[in-house]
């Protein structure tokens, strides 16, 4: 590998997208160390692990994050359930390299997700010997290090959030934000209808916001032309898989080959 090479792979995962560099996420729902292991494999720069709307335990969330680290360079950033500092300090001590909160809608918001996750003077997160942590070997270390290093990504879906989006985006700490295109097209009375003038002015109004504080918009893209229209639009990033939808949609295509084949 060539010395440029090197030095974008060094820019790998949480750092590439904050140097606001096109980043290849996955989003994992199941809850199984082999597809953590093989969403490394593949090379996706960062993986979300799911805990808002899958009923993944912080057991679960601890094997995943392991088994990304032993699959490769994968960065685990978890998407929790709700700004809830306890848990957003549970999950940061079973070693995710960030989090995603959903339903950000102010400043204040936005500013207690940062809170929770700073050690104290700086923020409220208690001390604990986590995995994180080394479990308590590097403990004076990682309370040294840890804010630079983690990624708080706050997600903008709601028509309040788009409303307050540039006083979020301004926030010291949030990192990046998310358009939940879902959750945003249904707040605009359009559920999943991201080509609505509606949709596509909120957007613009994210990006602009973003843009004043230097901070970079991703998305989730569930198909292919998603990829392509989003990219079009001028997301920096994209979640760009979901491993159900990726285990339905092609396990379907085979099974409808050989049923086709069979029935000639």
């Amino acid at each position: 590998m060539d010395s440029d090479a090197d030095a974008d792979n060094d820019a790998y995962g949480i750092e590439r997208l904050r140097a606001g560099k096109p980043v290849a996420a996955n989003w994992i729902t199941m809850m199984s160390p082999a597809v953590a292991e093989i969403t490394a494999d593949i090379g996706y720069q960062i993986a979300f692990v799911d805990t808002e709307h899958t009923t993944a335990s912080l057991s679960d969330v601890e094997t995943m994050v392991r088994s990304l680290e032993a699959g490769g360079d994968t960065d685990a950033i978890v998407r929790v359930p709700s700004d809830d500092p306890t848990y957003l300090k549970r999950v940061l001590d079973v070693g995710a390299d960030g989090v995603m909160v959903p339903m950000i809608e102010t400043a204040s918001q936005a500013e207690a997700v940062v809170d929770a996750t700073r050690y104290p003077p700086a923020g409220i997160r208690g001390t604990g010997a986590g995995r994180a942590q080394s479990y308590g070997a590097d403990m004076a270390d990682y309370v040294d290090s840890i804010d630079d290093r983690l990624l708080r990504i706050a997600q903008i879906e709601t028509p309040t959030a788009v409303e307050n989006v540039a006083e979020i985006a301004a926030v010291d700490g949030i990192d990046a934000l998310f358009v939940g295109p879902v959750d945003l097209s249904t707040g605009l009375g359009d559920l999943g209808n991201t080509e609505s003038d509606a949709f596509v002015d909120a957007v613009e109004t994210v990006f602009d916001a973003a843009a004043t504080a230097d901070k970079p918009v991703g998305t989730l893209a569930t198909s292919e032309a998603d990829i392509e229209y989003y990219e079009r639009l001028g997301f920096d990033w994209q979640i760009v898989g979901v491993d159900v939808l990726l285990l339905r949609e092609r396990t379907s295509e085979v099974r409808s080959t050989y049923a086709d084949l069979v029935s000639e």
